[in-house]
């Protein structure tokens, strides 16, 4: 899939929108994110940390378990928006992986500005998904 500029720019400010909701009093890392599912439907997230280091939750899986709840189960594209356009955690690549695996990934900073365009497939190479389980 394409996306044109303006789908672009549709995820990368939605994403940029609730990034000041970000719960991160630890790291003061925030990020935002925007995911457009399958259906056409954008669905946002923040990360929400915890001083049980381990419970703290990506933004990247926040909106994609919001779409999953939602009824979703697929997505084209992700918008991942922070201070310095980082790139997701192996954990969200694995989880985009499993709904999207070749989907769209924008990088971009606070500005909007995009720093990276890439793929699932590309971040995560040979990702362990349903095809690697035994069928039974």
């Amino acid at each position: 899939m394409k996306l044109s500029s303006e789908q672009q720019q549709l995820l990368i400010e939605a994403a940029i929108a609730v990034r000041h909701w970000a719960y991160v009093p630890y790291s003061h890392y925030a990020v935002g994110a925007a995911v457009l599912t399958s259906s056409g439907k954008v669905y946002d997230g923040v990360n929400v940390e915890s001083a049980a280091y381990p419970t703290t939750m990506c933004a990247e899986r926040v909106a994609i378990f919001k779409a999953i709840s939602e009824g979703e189960r697929s997505f084209d594209a992700i918008a991942v928006v922070t201070e310095n356009a980082g790139s997701p955690c192996g954990s969200c690549r694995q989880i985009m992986a499993e709904f999207g695996p070749d989907a769209i990934v924008l990088i971009a900073d606070v500005h909007g500005v995009i720093k990276k365009e890439t793929t699932v497939a590309e971040l995560l190479p040979q990702a362990f998904t349903l095809k690697d389980l035994p069928q039974h």
